[in-house]
């Protein structure tokens, strides 16, 4: 069956059209604070607007049709293009005059990295600030997903590009409906986002940072308007303790939310990931938490206001932050942990490869595929002593087919796999070791702060141009789970058949 390309251009038209309205968005809030690029803005909306516009008119005689080859193409490309024009604010404004760092700084939005090329975030104008953090928020739940929801009024069924953006093992649905489902998922996520809006607000911080820093949070991004990121507010607990709360709410599947408002909490909280989740969080926190607490010869390393260790609380809260940013891949920071010690480096390290919850907006392996690879394992054990036994391996109650758990082996593979290769490329441009592991997990696994040269209190401007392309590359695979882009590199996938 051959292509269908004017489908795939019409929607990615339609994407651009979605782009080009958030950056008038951004020129709005531009206009307000009269920070001198609201016309760079205004152009890059429109252009991007013309350019989406001539897309959809000129594809607008296609076949209502979508296959799952088709469905692929559109995520993938989608992304590259919602990045490629993203970029147009940053160079426009002359904020990134550079397009390599400004292309980076887009797809670290759009995946949710967080990892940014600025050295001076603060002297960057508002209304680009905001489009900064605007990519985070569209890239966190899925411009797909949004534009699912609007399909229908083109007559095009969604279900191809729900399956190609949310690949992972969970196939829970909200609704039989494609369309409501998306809208569902959207509702709670603005939900949330007005939530953390308000209450930041009314804790003290500014509106602008207080929106700007709850797009961020529940898109689980990390991009913040300080240059000390979060540690800003060390002398406000309760910003901060707002913004944990978020933040695990953002790496907890969104659907369990659904459920919960619902009245259904009962199921939320005997999920088995949720339960996985939250254990890995309180006992990492735990750790953490004791390490700083009794170590009384940690040095301080709070940015901007000192931090005084050895105290219960600013232990806890310290610990509870960090291994949530962490995990949820939301990379704000409060302390530079690679300064506290060798162990908690190396620590902070391996939780880059957990991920939060499937069907939340972190990125990493997800909690739900490191539940089925244990209890395989486990599994594999019995199956040694009983070879002739039937033991499937169970999530909630429910027997798992074969061919999800091996689909699980396949990804964890090839995610391994893809770090490996991620480090040597990085290695090839001379970046040492703790640094190059760093930027491999970083990347992969959308966290943000890296190791090293690229660690928390350091951004990714020293990164060479080649190396940011590279990043950005491992960046899309991981926010949208391997398979959907790498099986474009295959050649049975562009036959015809």
């Amino acid at each position: 069956m051959k292509l269908n390309y004017k489908i795939i251009f019409h929607f990615l038209g339609l994407l651009l059209l979605f782009n080009g309205g958030f950056m008038l968005l951004s020129t709005l809030v531009s206009l307000m604070y009269e920070d001198g690029v609201t016309f760079q803005l205004f152009i890059s909306g429109i252009l991007t607007l013309i350019a989406g516009l001539l897309a959809m008119v000129f594809t607008r005689k296609h076949k209502k049709e979508m296959n799952k080859r088709e469905g692929y193409i559109v995520v993938s490309f989608g992304w590259i293009i919602m990045a490629l024009s993203g970029a147009l604010p940053y160079v426009l404004t002359e904020s990134i005059p550079s397009f390599t760092n400004a292309f980076f700084e887009t797809m670290s939005g759009y995946t949710t990295t967080g990892a940014t090329i600025l050295n001076d975030i603060e002297s960057v104008p508002k209304g680009v600030l905001f489009w900064r953090s605007l990519t985070h928020w569209i890239g966190g739940m899925g411009i797909i997903v949004l534009a699912i929801a609007i399909l229908p009024l083109l007559g095009i069924g969604g279900m191809q590009l729900f399956a190609a953006e949310a690949p992972g093992p969970s196939a829970d649905k909200l609704h039989p409906r494609i369309t409501d489902t998306a809208k569902r998922l959207w509702l709670i996520y603005f939900g949330y986002t007005a939530a953390e809006t308000l209450l930041l607000s009314v804790s003290g911080m500014s509106f602008f940072d207080a929106i700007n820093h709850s797009l961020c949070t529940l898109s689980t991004g990390g991009f913040s308007t300080k240059n000390a990121s979060v540690a800003h507010w060390n002398g406000d607990p309760i910003i901060q303790y707002i913004i944990i709360l978020f933040m695990f709410l953002a790496g907890t599947n969104f659907v369990l939310s659904y459920f919960a408002f619902k009245g259904k909490v009962q199921k939320a909280i005997q999920d088995e990931e949720f339960k996985l989740y939250f254990k890995f969080i309180a006992i990492f926190t735990i750790i953490v938490a004791a390490i700083i607490y009794f170590r009384a010869d940690i040095t301080a390393s709070s940015i901007a206001h000192p931090m005084i260790w050895g105290e219960a609380e600013s232990a806890f809260r310290h610990a509870l932050f960090q291994v949530l940013a962490i995990i949820t891949t939301t990379g704000f920071v409060t302390a530079d942990y690679t300064m506290w010690t060798p162990f908690l480096v190396v620590f902070f390290f391996g939780i880059m490869f957990l991920g939060g919850s499937a069907g939340s907006t972190s990125g990493g392996v997800k909690v739900v595929r490191h539940l089925i690879l244990i209890k395989n394992g486990f599994l594999e054990f019995k199956r040694t002593l009983h070879p002739n036994a039937i033991l499937p391996v169970r999530y909630n109650k429910r027997a798992i087919s074969g061919d999800i758990v091996f689909n699980i082996l396949g990804f964890f593979i090839l995610y391994m796999l893809s770090f490996i290769i991620g480090a040597l490329v990085f290695s090839m441009f001379e970046i040492d070791f703790k640094s190059a592991i760093g930027l491999a997990a970083s990347s992969l696994g959308n966290v943000g702060p890296a190791l090293g040269d690229f660690g928390p209190v350091n951004n990714y401007a020293a990164l060479p141009p080649l190396a940011q392309w590279w990043a950005s590359f491992l960046m899309l695979i991981g926010r949208l789970e391997l398979f959907t882009v790498l099986i474009l590199f295959t050649p049975f996938f562009w036959r015809n058949r």
